[in-house]
């Protein structure tokens, strides 16, 4: 991809947006608001064509981005394959001598046949069967790390990976989008987790760290709570803590589940509307995110269910929906909730009349991973609070 102004409008959009999936758009509040125009390919794009141009990047960028992680990786030796080649020359050289050090390695094998050989992009791997230094850049995949006891073991991290909790100091404090290359080439882990948002726009970015002997997993943001606990399962079978990953994944399943039989119970369901970024760039999401299905757990319906994926949207559609309750999880400006409530034309909405808008912990919303059950149970609660809360 060429390096042009509109392209790097493109990738900070998108790295804002999908924040690994959700989080806000703040740049495109900025562009929305500033004054002048921008010319692309001889057309002018400013005061009401701004959004005809933000519509425009986000779909660019986020079909880019997408594609980033699921381009084929330099082919690894399949490490089944491995295994079975090293037990067939044990057996050919076996003796009553060598017959224990041959069940030593039988064993190795074994554990090593167990790693995962594909991420969850469709790249060939081989992962170390000893990881001992981590590297994330993915706020979202370190918190499912920490959250499997082995947050001691990251030495370097993404900017807005800083402060979660269980993740300990580091020097390495890397760019979510552009990493120092030379900086985890001398750390030299063991394992380099990145998302799809992490080099999107280049072409094997992590080549020379994979020749270097690093094992890059890229695992994308996922858009469903099945594929979700999916990465759980496939992120605690590469750290070699299997059953780690089936606790919390119980936990999180049943969590789901109490929700759930609450909420097929309910008939009478309010109408929700989700922003995920505030006026005059409002943004929410329709059918095809996890969000969407977490609103269906609970029993209620997203006014937006008729479309698909992440939308941007009008005041006047959420005006004619008039849905019962609103959320949001927008956390950079002040006051998010009264910010909606405040809004002109607005005020006669069923919502806005009835007080019933809430504000929904970003980081839960925004991080597709075990966390979602926290949003998750808040969503419930202030949705239904007769039904949810005790």
């Amino acid at each position: 991809m060429r390096r042009c102004a509109i392209s790097r409008i493109a990738e900070f959009a998108v790295y804002e947006f999908t924040m690994d999936g959700l989080c806000i758009v703040m740049l495109i509040n900025t562009l929305s608001c500033m004054k002048g125009c921008f010319v692309v390919s001889g057309q002018t794009f400013g005061g009401k064509n701004m959004k005809k141009l933000l519509a425009i990047i986000l779909t660019c960028a986020l079909a880019v981005s997408l594609a980033a992680c699921s381009a084929p990786a330099p082919k690894e030796t399949d490490v089944s394959t491995a295994a079975a080649e090293t037990t067939q020359t044990t057996k050919a050289a076996e003796t009553p001598e060598t017959t224990q050090s041959a069940g030593t390695e039988q064993t190795a094998e074994t554990s090593a046949a167990a790693l995962p050989t594909t991420d969850p992009s469709g790249a060939q791997i081989k992962v170390p069967e000893d990881i001992e230094t981590i590297a994330v850049l993915s706020p979202s995949i370190a918190q499912t790390i920490i959250g499997l006891g082995l947050g001691d073991k990251i030495a370097a991290y993404d900017a807005q990976s800083v402060g979660l909790e269980g993740l300990p100091e580091s020097d390495i404090v890397l760019d979510f989008m552009q990493p120092d290359m030379e900086q985890l080439a001398a750390l030299n882990p063991d394992v380099l987790f990145v998302s799809n948002m992490t080099l999107y726009d280049q072409e094997n970015p992590y080549q020379t760290l994979i020749d270097q002997g690093v094992c890059v997993i890229c695992v994308p943001t996922s858009e469903s709570i099945a594929a979700i606990q999916s990465d759980i399962s496939f992120l605690a079978a590469v750290l070699g803590v299997p059953e780690k990953g089936e606790a919390m994944l119980a936990d999180m399943q049943a969590q789901i589940d109490s929700i759930a039989a609450i909420g097929s119970t309910i008939t009478d369901k309010k109408t929700v509307y989700f922003e995920i970024a505030a006026a005059p760039s409002m943004y929410s999401f329709g059918s095809g995110v996890f969000l969407n299905e977490m609103i269906e757990l609970i029993g209620a319906k997203n006014i937006l269910a008729d479309q698909n994926g992440w939308l941007g949207v009008e005041a006047e559609t959420v005006v004619a929906a008039n849905p019962d309750v609103i959320l949001t999880n927008v956390n950079y400006i002040e006051n998010p909730t009264q910010e909606i409530m405040d809004r002109e034309g607005w005020a006669d909405m069923t919502a806005v009349a009835d007080k019933s808008v809430y504000y929904i912990d970003n980081m839960a919303s925004s991080s597709s991973n075990q966390n979602i059950v926290k949003a998750l149970v808040q969503m419930a609660e202030a949705i239904y609070p007769e039904y949810y809360t005790e």
